[in-house]
C-alpha cells in the first residue's frame, strides 16, 4: 500500500486546445503550377471554409451593416427594433467621432455596450463573447470595395477580411508569390489612409492584418502602422513610430519553427480557437493606447504557466519546485509583456489569491513597473516600504503586486505566521538570477505554504555557468524553479528578426592587453589594463570613431524629432576607470570643436564585489552612502556637470540619485545624450532602442556578457541593423563560449555578423554594376528598367548602410558623394513617379516595387546644410562660380526627400538674399510671410474660421503632426447646411485635411522647426 501511494503519475494530456500548435508538420506535396493572385485568394478562403468559416458576398456597406445587425442578434438572443437599431449603431459602434483608437478600445477593454431600448430599459449587448470563445461567429468576405461616393479619398477593393459577429476584426492582403511582401504592407498603409475610415468606418475594427505573398505569411497589430509609444518629452506627448515592417512577426509551432507558407498559416493560425484567443486573451492594450499582439513563443510560455497551475492544483502539488518552472527568452524578446499576460491571467484564476511580481533591484522595480503601469494602468502598485507590501498584501482587491526580493523577505522576517502564507500565491521573477539562490531565496519558499514559483530569464544559471559558493542545492535556475517550460534563444529571436544580430570589433590599442603569463598575477594585468597611457588611447579611439559607429553624422525621425545617429554605453573595469575615463573624455573633448562634443554622463554606486567569477555582473543599488570619500565626491562632480547640461539639480543624496537615474535613462532612451560611462549599471534590465553601441574595457564572460551585448540590439527601424559591440579587451573566446551556451554550438553564424570583406566584395560588384547599367544623365526608359534600377540602388544603400560602421570602409567607397546624390535623386523621382495616384489596374503592377526611403531619410540634406550653400553662393556671386553653386543647391534638394516639396521656396529665397544681411534672421523672415500668405490663400479659398485654423496649425507644429481624427477640425470648417447645394460636410472636412496636411508637409522643419532636439 504504501509503494503504491508514493508512486507519481504524469499526466496524460496537459490541454486539448493550445493556441500554438506543438508541432507543424508541413503536407509533402508540392505545386509546381503557376499561381496567380486570384487563384491565390481562392485557395486561401476555400481552406477558411474547411475551417468552418461561413463565406459570405458582400459588396455594399448596406449589407456589411445589416450582417453585423443579424450576428449581433444572434449572439446576444435578442431582436433589435428598428429604431433602437439605427440609436445603437449609431452611438455604440460607428459614433461620428471614433477613430482606429476608440474602436481598438471598444474591443479589447469595453466589449459590452449599453443598449436602451424604446421602452426606456436598458440592455448589455456583446460584441465580442471572451468567456466562451466558440459562442462568437467567424465569417469570410473579400474583394470589399470602398468608392469616392463613401467619403474614401480613392476607390480602393480589399482582398480578404475575417469578420467576427459581424465586424470586420482581421484584414488579409496577399500578394502574387514572388511579389515582395513588403508591398502588401504598404498597401494596407495606404487603406489606413485613404480608406478604412470611409463611411460608418467599420473597417477601424480591424485588430490584426496578415499579409503574405504565397510563400511567406506575417501578422501585425493594427497600432504597428500607426502611432504611439509615447513616451514625455519636456511637458508634452511626442509621437513615435513603429510604423516600419520591422514590427511584424512570423508564426510558428511551439518549438520555434516559423509557419510561413499561407497554407499553412491558415491551417494553425487561423483555426477558430487559435485566432479567437489571439483577439481575446492575447492582445494586450497599453496606457498609451497601442495594441501590442503577442508572438507564438510568448503565448506558448503563458499558457504553459496557466498549465502548471491548472496541474499543480490538481496534483496537490502546490509549494513544491514540481509547481513551477522558468521561461528562457532571451534577452529583448518581450519578457516583460510575457510575464505580465502571465500574471494577468493567473489572477483571474478562481483558486489563486495573489500573483506576487518580483524584482531583484530598485531600478528594474522602477522599470518594470512603468512597463506594468504601461500595459495596465493600476494592475500593479508600486510599494516603497514593508508596510505598504503588507497593506497590499492583506487586501482582497490587490491581486497583482510588484515588490522586490528584499522587501518581500524583510516582510516575511518581521511577519511570522501571517494569514497570507497559507493562501494560494503564485509568484514570478522578472529576472530569476542569482540573487534569487540564496537566503532569501529559502526564506520565501519555507513561509509560504500553497505557492506556484516562476521565473523569467534571458541568461539561465547552468553548471556550466554557476559559482563556486552559495547553497549546493540552489545553484542553478532549473535547481531554485523547476523544469524548463519554455525556450527562445538569442538564435531565435535573431532569425526571427525581433533582435538584432552583433557586430564585434576588438580593438587593442596596447600589446599589454595579451599578457598571458601566468606567473602575471590577475591584479598586475589589471593594473596594466588601467595604465593611463593605455586609457587615453582607448578614449581618443572612442572620440576619433564614435560618430562612425553611432551613425551620429546622419540623422532619422524620432517621434516629430529629428536626431542624429544613436548613442552609446562605455562600461568600464571599476568606479576608479569610470572616473578616469570621465576625465580624459574632458580632457580631449576641449580640442574640439562644440559642434563635436559629446553630451557625456556617468553613473555608478556601491556594489559589494567589483566582479563576480560566475559571469553575473554585481548589481549595483542605490547606496551611495557606502561609496568611499572620493568615489562619492567625484560622482557629486559628475552630477553637478550633468545639472549645467540639462538645468536639473540633481545630487547624491538617496532620493535626489534616484531621480537622477531615472532622469538619465529616460534622456537615453530619447536620444538626447551621447554616451553613459557605467561600471554594471544599466549593462542588465534597461532597454533603449536608440543604443547602438557598447564600448567594453571590462571583462565580461557567459550570462554577463550576452546581457551586456543585449543593450545594443533591440530594432528601432531599417537604418539600425545591428547591436555594435567595440571590445578593448580580448573577449572573442568569451564571446564564442557565451554564444554557444545560450544560442547552440553553431549560433555563431547567426548572432555574429558577417566579416567586413564578403560585405565589402557585395557592395562593390553592386556599384561597378550601377553606372554600367545606368549612366547618370540618361534616363531610365520602361518599367522593367526602372524596377531594376530601384532594386540595385536599394541594395546599395542597404550595405553601405551596414558598411560606414567599419573602419575598413573609411576611405574604401567606391562612388564619391555628388554621384551617390544625384543617383538619389533619380531614386526619388521614380519613388514619386511610381507611388503617385494611379487607377487600379495601373497600381497592381506597381505593388512589387519596394523603395529603401527609411535609408534616404537618415542622409537626408537638412536647412543648416543649404543655408550655408547659399551664404557660399552669396560670398561667391559674381565670380563666375556661382552657377556651380546654385547647381549644387538644387542638387542637394533634389536628393532630399523632406526638401523636393519645398524646393520652390528654396529657390525663391535664393533669389531674394540680400548682399549682406543676417542669412539665418533673412530665412526665418521669408519664411515666416511666405507661409503666413499660403495659409491665407487656404483659408480665403475654404472659407475657414482664421483664428481655429491658426491654432490649429500652430498645434500641429508643436506635435509634429496634422490631428486627422477628432473634434479639432470641426472648429476650422465653416457652418455647412446639410441641405444646401455642394453642402457634403465630409467632402469639405476631407478636402480641407487634406490642404492643410500639404501645407504642414511643406513648412514643416523649416525656420523654428528645423532640428528640434537634436543633439
Amino acid at each position: 500500500m504504501n509503494e503504491l501511494s508514493n508512486r507519481k503519475y504524469d499526466p496524460i494530456a496537459i490541454s486539448s486546445e493550445s493556441t500554438v500548435v506543438a508541432e507543424y508538420i508541413p503536407d509533402a506535396a508540392q505545386q509546381s503550377a503557376y499561381q496567380s493572385e486570384a487563384e491565390l485568394e481562392r485557395e486561401f478562403i476555400r481552406l477558411l471554409e474547411s475551417q468552418a468559416y461561413e463565406r459570405l458576398t458582400i459588396t455594399s456597406e448596406a449589407q456589411l451593416v445589416d450582417n453585423l445587425r443579424v450576428q449581433l442578434e444572434a449572439l446576444n438572443g435578442i431582436a433589435f427594433s428598428d429604431e433602437e437599431w439605427t440609436r445603437f449603431f449609431n452611438e455604440r459602434i460607428a459614433g461620428a467621432n471614433d477613430g482606429i483608437v476608440e474602436k481598438t478600445l471598444r474591443i479589447q477593454e469595453d466589449h459590452v455596450q449599453v443598449l436602451t431600448r424604446d421602452d426606456g430599459s436598458t440592455k448589455n449587448i456583446t460584441l465580442l463573447d471572451k468567456r466562451h470563445i466558440h459562442n462568437n461567429r467567424l465569417q469570410v468576405i473579400n474583394q470589399y470595395e470602398t468608392s469616392q461616393e463613401q467619403g474614401a479619398k480613392h476607390a480602393t477593393r480589399f482582398d480578404v477580411t475575417v469578420l467576427v459577429n459581424g465586424l470586420p476584426m482581421v484584414h488579409v492582403e496577399l500578394k502574387r508569390r514572388g511579389v515582395d511582401i513588403r508591398e502588401a504592407f504598404n498597401q494596407i498603409d495606404r487603406y489606413q489612409r485613404d480608406s478604412f475610415w470611409a463611411s460608418s468606418g467599420l473597417f477601424e475594427y480591424v485588430q490584426l492584418f496578415v499579409i503574405s505573398n504565397g510563400t511567406l505569411t506575417k501578422y501585425y497589430s493594427n497600432t504597428t502602422r500607426r502611432e504611439h509609444l509615447s513616451e514625455e518629452t519636456g511637458k508634452r506627448k511626442s509621437r513615435k513610430t513603429s510604423n516600419s515592417y520591422e514590427f511584424t512577426s512570423w508564426w510558428a509551432d511551439a518549438q520555434n519553427k516559423p509557419i510561413q507558407d499561407l497554407t499553412a498559416f491558415a491551417k494553425t493560425f487561423f483555426a477558430k480557437h487559435t485566432l479567437l484567443n489571439i483577439l481575446t486573451r492575447y492582445c494586450v492594450l497599453t496606457a498609451d493606447r497601442m495594441l501590442l499582439v503577442m508572438r507564438p513563443y510568448q503565448i506558448v510560455a503563458t499558457e504553459k504557466i496557466l498549465q502548471k497551475l491548472e496541474i499543480s492544483t490538481n496534483y496537490k502539488q502546490l509549494g513544491t519546485i514540481d509547481a513551477g518552472g522558468y521561461v528562457w527568452h532571451t534577452t529583448g524578446s518581450g519578457k516583460t509583456l510575457t510575464s505580465f499576460k502571465a500574471a494577468q491571467l493567473a489572477s483571474k484564476v478562481p483558486s489563486v489569491d495573489k500573483v506576487l511580481f518580483v524584482v531583484d533591484r530598485k531600478d528594474l522595480d522602477y522599470q518594470t513597473m512603468r512597463e506594468y503601469d504601461r500595459f495596465e494602468k493600476g494592475a500593479a502598485n508600486s510599494n516603497t516600504s514593508t508596510a505598504v507590501l503588507k497593506k497590499q498584501l492583506e487586501d482582497p482587491n490587490a491581486r497583482i503586486i510588484i515588490t522586490t526580493i528584499q522587501k518581500l523577505a524583510t516582510f516575511i522576517k518581521a511577519n511570522k505566521g501571517h494569514d497570507i502564507y497559507s493562501g494560494h500565491i503564485v509568484i514570478i521573477f522578472d529576472e530569476c538570477h542569482r540573487s534569487q539562490f540564496g537566503d532569501m531565496h529559502s526564506a520565501i519558499t519555507k513561509a509560504f505554504k500553497r505557492y506556484n514559483l516562476f521565473g523569467f530569464t534571458g541568461t539561465p544559471i547552468f553548471a556550466a555557468n554557476s559559482g563556486s559558493g552559495g547553497n549546493p542545492q540552489l545553484k542553478t535556475t532549473e535547481q531554485a524553479f523547476g523544469e524548463k517550460l519554455h525556450t527562445y534563444t538569442i538564435v531565435d529571436a535573431i532569425t526571427d528578426k525581433n533582435v538584432l544580430p552583433f557586430r564585434i570589433d576588438y580593438v587593442n590599442t596596447v600589446k599589454v592587453g595579451n599578457v598571458v603569463d601566468k606567473q602575471v598575477s590577475a591584479i598586475d594585468t589589471e593594473k596594466a589594463l588601467l595604465a593611463p597611457e593605455r586609457m587615453s588611447q582607448v578614449a581618443a579611439y572612442v572620440l576619433e570613431h564614435f560618430d562612425q559607429k553611432t551613425k551620429r553624422a546622419e540623422h532619422y525621425t524620432l517621434g516629430e524629432r529629428r536626431v542624429r545617429g544613436f548613442n552609446a554605453l562605455f562600461a568600464t573595469a571599476s568606479i576608479d576607470a569610470a572616473r578616469l575615463y570621465y576625465q580624459l573624455f574632458a580632457l580631449q573633448q576641449e580640442q574640439l570643436p562644440p559642434a563635436r562634443r559629446l553630451k557625456i554622463a556617468t553613473i555608478f554606486s556601491y556594489a559589494a564585489n567589483e566582479a563576480v567569477e560566475d559571469g553575473a555582473l554585481e548589481e549595483e543599488g542605490f547606496d551611495t552612502s557606502a561609496l568611499d570619500g572620493d568615489a562619492r565626491s567625484f560622482l557629486e562632480e559628475a552630477i553637478k556637470d550633468y545639472n549645467r547640461m540639462f538645468g536639473t539639480s540633481f545630487d547624491t543624496s538617496s532620493d535626489r540619485f534616484q531621480n537622477y537615474y531615472k532622469d538619465l535613462s529616460l534622456r537615453l532612451k530619447q536620444r538626447e545624450i551621447d554616451l553613459v560611462i557605467v561600471v554594471n549599471m544599466f549593462l542588465t534590465g534597461f532597454d533603449a532602442t536608440t543604443l547602438n553601441t557598447l564600448f567594453v574595457d571590462k571583462n565580461l564572460r557567459t550570462h554577463g556578457l550576452i546581457q551586456a551585448y543585449s543593450r545594443t540590439n533591440r530594432i528601432l527601424n531599417s537604418v539600425k541593423t545591428y547591436g555594435n559591440i567595440v571590445s578593448f579587451r580580448d573577449l572573442e573566446e568569451a564571446t564564442n563560449d557565451a554564444i554557444a551556451l545560450f544560442g547552440n554550438k553553431d549560433a555563431r553564424g547567426v548572432v555574429l555578423l558577417k566579416p567586413y570583406g564578403e560585405y565589402y566584395s557585395d557592395y562593390a560588384d553592386k556599384v561597378t554594376e550601377l553606372p554600367e547599367a545606368f549612366p547618370l544623365g540618361i534616363p531610365i526608359v520602361g518599367e522593367a528598367a526602372q524596377k531594376t534600377f530601384i532594386a540595385l540602388f536599394g541594395a546599395i544603400l542597404r550595405l553601405q548602410n551596414i558598411l560606414t560602421s567599419f573602419d575598413d570602409f573609411v576611405g574604401n567607397e567606391i562612388v564619391n558623394e555628388r554621384q551617390i546624390q544625384d543617383y538619389r535623386s533619380v531614386y526619388l523621382d521614380l519613388y514619386a513617379e511610381f507611388r503617385k495616384d494611379k487607377d487600379g489596374d495601373k497600381e497592381l503592377i506597381n505593388d512589387d516595387v519596394v523603395f529603401e526611403i527609411e535609408l534616404i531619410k537618415q542622409v537626408e540634406i537638412n536647412v543648416d546644410y543649404i543655408l550655408m550653400l547659399v551664404q557660399k553662393y552669396r560670398a561667391e556671386r559674381g565670380d563666375g562660380d556661382d552657377k556651380e553653386i546654385r547647381a549644387e543647391i538644387a542638387r542637394a534638394v533634389d536628393s532630399s526627400p523632406s526638401l523636393r516639396n519645398k524646393k520652390d521656396l528654396i529657390e525663391d529665397f535664393v533669389d531674394s538674399v540680400s548682399t549682406d544681411g543676417a542669412l539665418d534672421e533673412e530665412w526665418r523672415a521669408f519664411i515666416a510671410a511666405r507661409r503666413e500668405a499660403e495659409l491665407n490663400a487656404i483659408v480665403d479659398d475654404e472659407g475657414l474660421r482664421p483664428e481655429a485654423t491658426r491654432e490649429f496649425i500652430d498645434n500641429a507644429f508643436r506635435d509634429g503632426n496634422v490631428r486627422t481624427s477628432g473634434t479639432a477640425i470641426t472648429k476650422v470648417l465653416p457652418p455647412v447646411s446639410r441641405f444646401a447645394a455642394g453642402g457634403n460636410r465630409a467632402e469639405k472636412k476631407e478636402r480641407v485635411l487634406t490642404r492643410l496636411s500639404q501645407f504642414f508637409e511643406r513648412f514643416f522643419g523649416l525656420g523654428a522647426q528645423e532640428d528640434q532636439g537634436s543633439s
